[in-house]
């Protein structure tokens, strides 16, 4: 539908589908947004549309950038977010290189978020429906990129954006929502991990379960199974419900805890990603730390290249490691970067 807007307002737009790992024989399932089947998809919408089509391998640029490191990050005892890296590596970066080998000016993508070009600079906001917002995803992009970018879906909601398909008789108009990670086709990431970590490797090994005072309550069959918040998995045998606090990967030990015990009070942020200028200690800005939830108010205690603490209105769930902070101004994306640590009532990291 992007491309239809492109092409009735007047542009001379091109189609293109990035070969991932996901159509190099390894298969896909149902809800994913990749798989031999979404190439004709796109080839069938721009035959409609009348416009070229155009496949780019980018399978190396893919494995290196996200795949490598969502497998590193688990090992690690982190939660990534393989669509961040996805979006502020291949989906723009390579393609904005394969776009200037065509002759383009610039790219566009059917993301839900809105673009505002004035003469001297580019604003990335959320998209107009709030409740498909995308901009959670497009913190990592390299500002200089921003003035070539369009996003023709921002000022639509889905509805919208169905009907219209719909009157222009896309084959894609009622296509399922792509609702997971398009290079695990089992749809367990573990699968992969297996398949990808060395034979052995501490991340899959059984380890202790324990508490915060390190009493050990039970095992588990390998901490790269768990995530910050946790419940299920841990096993029974305990007083009241228990959740995942710590990862701890130079023991193999998983921490737990009471409900409770999960606020935090502050995050720390490693090697903070600007398309904005750096707001200054002090300045009070919303922070998005998962995907469709609400911007929680916070206040940058310290900031610096190597990373940013942000200190939360009042204690928060606590997040996971590895996962991606959106700081918003408004609607406008300032920059964001990855949690690298929680800061709990007591002082406690994790």
């Amino acid at each position: 539908m992007a491309a239809a807007l492109l092409v009735e307002q007047g542009f001379d737009v091109v189609g293109a589908t990035m070969k991932t790992f996901c159509y190099s024989g390894e298969g896909s399932h149902a809800k994913s947004c990749c798989g031999l089947d979404g190439i004709v998809d796109a080839q069938l919408v721009a035959e409609r549309l009348g416009i070229p089509h155009y496949v780019f391998d980018v399978e190396d640029q893919f494995t290196r950038d996200v795949i490598d490191d969502f497998v590193s990050e688990y090992a690690s005892g982190r939660t990534p977010n393989p669509c961040v890296r996805c979006n502020s590596h291949t989906k723009f970066g390579d393609l904005l290189r394969r776009a200037r080998e065509l002759g383009c000016d610039g790219i566009a993508t059917g993301h839900y978020v809105r673009i505002e070009h004035e003469p001297e600079y580019s604003r990335l906001l959320r998209g107009l429906d709030h409740a498909k917002d995308q901009a959670y995803f497009l913190w990592g992009l390299d500002p200089a990129v921003l003035p070539r970018l369009h996003f023709p879906l921002g000022e639509l909601t889905k509805p919208e954006v169905r009907a219209r398909a719909r009157a222009l008789e896309l084959v894609t108009a009622d296509k399922p929502e792509s609702q997971e990670i398009c290079f695990v086709p089992t749809g367990d990431y573990r699968d992969l991990l297996e398949k990808r970590l060395a034979t052995r490797h501490p991340a899959l090994e059984p380890g202790p379960i324990v508490d915060e005072a390190g009493s050990v309550l039970g095992d588990h069959d390998g901490y790269a199974g768990f995530t910050i918040g946790q419940r299920r998995g841990l096993g029974g045998g305990f007083d009241r419900p228990m959740f995942v606090l710590e990862i701890r990967p130079e023991t193999r030990e998983v921490v737990v805890g009471p409900r409770e015990a999960l606020e935090m009070t502050a995050i720390r942020v490693e090697a903070p990603h600007w398309l904005q200028d750096a707001p200054a200690p002090g300045s009070t800005l919303g922070v998005q730390v998962r995907h469709r939830a609400p911007a929680l108010e916070v206040m940058v205690r310290t900031i610096d290249d190597g990373g940013a603490v942000l200190e939360f209105d009042r204690p928060r769930k606590a997040v996971a490691p590895g996962q991606s902070a959106v700081l918003f101004e408004g609607d406008v994306v300032r920059g964001g970067g990855r949690i690298d640590r929680v800061i709990r009532p007591a002082g406690i990291s994790a």
